[in-house]
């Protein structure tokens, strides 16, 4: 009992300890945040089930070419008027009888059916594995994108705590000024307090963007939120204007990305369909054998019953000979099955054509969402610098009593404007440029 009390008096000790080290978040990378997003995705892995599936698919239209080999045992009893299975005439009598039986079949040509399914479902396996790429593309871009925004919503509040921390210093010295009796314009003060409660408000705001943004992208890799995880930066590359083309862009997508690659694997495959249903018109030809023999309790030789395996070995017999199969009549099932192979054939045509059109579009969109985004970043560096120079000297002539409160406060709230739209320029490149990298196949972190 001494010994509970004591577990139990330590657990209370150490409650506040190991509440702190579970509130201590750990720093992830982007690289980590992406195997994350990867393992627990559960689109990737329904594509990698479906991947299990096609190879089996796979295997399975390989196996096909082999022989089928079947065993048959029969074992019973007949009473009354039956067949004597050992002399084939009937007896009337309780006789017990048995039947062992082997058979091989193997088809020789059946249209090229089978070769043709081979290559169907090893393209249609291929397209699986393109599919699993793209699931594993997809997450990458889509937490690349969310990491990169929490990022952005991380300066954009260490910005506004630089603007309170502004406010605030300058609130301070009026603060002094005002009890001193040396504050030549009351107004400024409660000028500069509206400022700074604006800025407050605006902390709060960035806060709860950050956090939101935080929440986005933890969902994204799966995992429960926690609203002190810290993230690394990346390290800031210089901000290029692409140097390919729309067109140049789409060109090389068509060739790296894995769902166009999966759409044309699939319209092949669709092809390879249509040819094996076309097989099933064509006669089939095949060589078969088997093995055979049997017991009957009736069996007699000079009215003596002839043992079981005497008769094993005596009626043994085999046959071996060739089966062709022509289909003439049969509900016009085949043709039936050559016109829906080619409606799916045409299904595939479609997609492949809007998966091409779609991606053209979307790459056009990308490139325009670029070039806009450069533009206003070069533009709004311009703007901090021009802002950045007024605000200095609105300062020192404000802290001389030479400028009043609005128009110091207009000065800075311009400033203020820039940088947060500095930040987000500068960011929406990043964005922009991880895309178009995704869309030419060289998507790095």
């Amino acid at each position: 009992m001494r010994y509970f009390k004591f577990i139990l008096f330590s657990l209370i000790i150490l409650a506040p300890a190991l509440a702190h080290s579970q509130a201590v978040d750990t720093l992830l990378t982007i690289q980590q945040c992406i195997d994350i997003a990867v393992k627990n995705n559960l689109d990737v892995r329904k594509s990698g089930l479906q991947l299990q599936s096609a190879q089996v698919d796979k295997n399975q239209a390989k196996e096909n070419m082999l022989p089928t080999i079947n065993g048959q045992i029969n074992h019973g009893i007949n009473n009354g008027r039956s067949i004597n299975p050992y002399t084939n005439q009937y007896v009337n009598q309780s006789l017990k009888f048995a039947d062992y039986s082997a058979n091989s079949d193997l088809t020789l040509f059946s249209g090229l059916q089978n070769l043709n399914k081979i290559k169907q479902t090893s393209l249609a396996y291929k397209a699986g594995e393109m599919d699993l790429q793209q699931a594993k593309d997809l997450v990458t871009i889509n937490t690349i994108t969310a990491y990169l925004q929490v990022l952005d919503n991380t300066e954009l509040l260490a910005q506004v705590e630089n603007q309170v921390k502004v406010s605030k210093q300058q609130l301070d010295r009026l603060e002094i000024l005002e009890k001193q009796g040396a504050n030549k314009q009351p107004n400024d003060y409660y000028d500069l307090k509206g400022t700074y409660a604006d800025n407050q408000v605006s902390y709060v705001n960035a806060k709860a963007t950050l956090q939101t943004s935080k929440l986005n992208l933890l969902q994204i890799l799966n995992i429960p939120y926690r609203p002190g995880i810290r993230f690394e930066k990346v390290a800031s590359a210089e901000i290029l204007k692409q140097t390919n083309s729309s067109d140049e862009i789409y060109t090389t997508a068509l060739n790296q990305l894995a769902y166009v690659k999966a759409a044309t694997l699939r319209r092949q495959s669709a092809e390879k369909g249509v040819a094996a249903a076309k097989g099933a018109l064509y006669p089939t030809l095949s060589l078969f054998g088997g093995l055979n023999t049997n017991y009957s309790s009736a069996a007699q030789l000079n009215n003596q019953p002839i043992q079981y395996w005497d008769q094993f070995k005596n009626n043994y017999n085999t046959q071996v000979g060739f089966s062709l199969r022509i289909p003439i009549l049969n509900y016009f099932q085949n043709r039936n099955k050559v016109a829906l192979a080619k409606i799916d054939l045409q299904n595939f045509k479609y997609v492949e054509e809007n998966t091409k059109i779609q991606l053209r579009q979307n790459v056009e969109q990308a490139y325009l969402n670029m070039e806009n985004a450069y533009e206003r970043y070069v533009t709004v560096q311009e703007q901090v610098k021009a802002y950045a120079e007024s605000f200095r000297i609105a300062e020192i002539r404000f802290n001389n009593g030479v400028l009043n409160s609005v128009e110091y406060v207009l000065a800075k709230n311009y400033l203020d404007r820039a940088n947060l739209n500095l930040i987000n320029a500068r960011y929406d490149c990043f964005i922009y440029n991880k895309i178009l990298d995704y869309y030419q196949g060289r998507l790095s972190l």
